[in-house]
Order: C-alpha cells, then sequence, then structure tokens
C-alpha cells in the first residue's frame, strides 16, 4: 500500500492536533485519582475535546477492513480506558472504577481542522508497587528507544528492534498483534509499524512520513484475549501491561514528535 507523504504545511496541521491530545492528557491527569469511573473520565475527555472545536474519532469507529475485527461493533467511547491486565481498546465504564494502585492506559484520538491527533498514556492511580512502577518506567523507554530510531534512512524495522531488544533485555514481553500506524487526514492510514523485529527491515524510512509509535509492554507472555465485547484486549495471562504513544512526522532534521 502507497504512503502519504505529508509537507510541512500539513505536518503543521498535525502538530495542532497532536496538540489538543496533550492538553486532553493534562486535563485528564489532574482528575485520575481512586474513586472516579472510567465513564466520568471519558466525559471529561469529550466535552473538552468538542469544546476546542475538534471531535472524537473513537466514538463510532468501525475498524472496517482490518483483519479479524470484521464483525467487531462501533467503539462506544471517546477514549480507550486500559485497567490493569488491559492492554488495548478498554471501554469507558460507569461501574468500572479506578483503586489506588491501578494503572489506566489513556488512548486519545481526535480530528481538528480534518487532521488526526492519536497518542496514549498510562497513568498510575495514587502509588503503585515497585514492580508496577518498573513496567511504566520500561514502557515509557520503549516508546523513547524507538522515536530515536525515526530517522530519514533507517527501516520501521530498526524501530521494533530497539523496543523489542530493550524490553525483554528488562524481562518484558511485546505485543505482536497491535502495531503502530501512519496518520494524516485518517486514523489508520500506511505504514504498519511493529514494535519488534530485525534491524534493517521494513520499509525505509523518508520525510514526509507521519506515523504512531505505540508499545505495549507486558509484565508476563505475549499473549493476548479479547473480551465478548469484541474490543477490549487483555494480557492471556491475567498480568499488567503498560502502553505509550506519540504520533510523529519523519523530516530530515530528524523526528518530529508531533503529540508532546
Amino acid at each position: 500500500m502507497p504512503i502519504t507523504l505529508k509537507s510541512p504545511q500539513q505536518i503543521e496541521l498535525l502538530r495542532a492536533s497532536g496538540r489538543l491530545v496533550r492538553e486532553t492528557f493534562d486535563l485528564l491527569r489532574s482528575q485520575i485519582r481512586p474513586g472516579i469511573t472510567t465513564a466520568e473520565l471519558d466525559t471529561i475527555a469529550e466535552e473538552f475535546i468538542r469544546s476546542r472545536g475538534a471531535e472524537p474519532v473513537y466514538k463510532g469507529y468501525v475498524p472496517s477492513g482490518r483483519r479479524g475485527w470484521a464483525s467487531t461493533p462501533p467503539f462506544p467511547g471517546t477514549i480507550c480506558a486500559s485497567i490493569n491486565d488491559v492492554i488495548c481498546h478498554g471501554i469507558p465504564s460507569h461501574k468500572e472504577r479506578l483503586r489506588q494502585g491501578d494503572i489506566i492506559g489513556i488512548d486519545i484520538g481526535l480530528r481538528l481542522n480534518g487532521w488526526i491527533g492519536d497518542a496514549c498514556e498510562t497513568f498510575a492511580v495514587g502509588t503503585v508497587d515497585d514492580a508496577t512502577q518498573q513496567l511504566l518506567d520500561t514502557a515509557r523507554r520503549c516508546l523513547e528507544l524507538g522515536i530515536e530510531q525515526a530517522r530519514v534512512g533507517k527501516n520501521i524495522g530498526d524501530i521494533g528492534a530497539a523496543i523489542q531488544h530493550y524490553a525483554e533485555a528488562k524481562g518484558y514481553s511485546v505485543v505482536r498483534e497491535y502495531t503502530g500506524h501512519g496518520v494524516g487526514r485518517n486514523l489508520h492510514e500506511e505504514p504498519t509499524v511493529l514494535h519488534y523485529g530485525t534491524p534493517g527491515s521494513g520499509r525505509k524510512l523518508i520525510a514526509g512520513m507521519v506515523f504512531t509509535i505505540e508499545p505495549m509492554i507486558n509484565a508476563g507472555s505475549t499473549e493476548t484475549r479479547v473480551d465478548r465485547d469484541g474490543w477490549t484486549v487483555r494480557t492471556a495471562d491475567g498480568k499488567r501491561s503498560a502502553q505509550f504513544e506519540h504520533s510523529l512526522a519523519i523530516t530530515d532534521a530528524g523526528p518530529v514528535v508531533l503529540t508532546s
């Protein structure tokens, strides 16, 4: 599939969308506490995004054309809210309240002036134990190492290899089924960005590419399972998972993070 390269002007529009994603995270960070429901966080995010003239892109999203997802219902939330053993795509709920020591991965996608912003961050709820903090630190560092490889002349495989090497050296595993992806006017574009792989493999990186890097790092095995709702992805062994994601542009001067 062809990759749609973005002009410097289009990258600036994507940066504006990414900035609003970051502002939404800043707002949610102040609200994350024991006792709040994930539905309440979802409402806060949606009201803020719409107040800024943007629209949530996850709400009502139907993953048509994605292999194995043909029968999945539209996603009902503005954010994905993934607690503890939920890897990704957690559905906001009025019944699910955060507890002291939890972690919650919040994924935000929005469209502003026709362009997509997309990022994810995993938050600690109150104070977490040392093992959980190490998982969070490792997942965040995996994203940073992936971004360091996102340079003109490198390959997509260099990104995944750096993430996999670091995660596995720390005793963690990398989720295989869910990947980074191109972003632009659409939420999912080319290229596909794996978070594992071999250095020098995959597409060559050139200026104008815009995509996400979003490693999902598990405390246990790589195995996953999907709940009956068709969306919620969990670790098969019930151990915790953490994810951090940025959207970035490839430029001759190096990677430009659009959601920082």
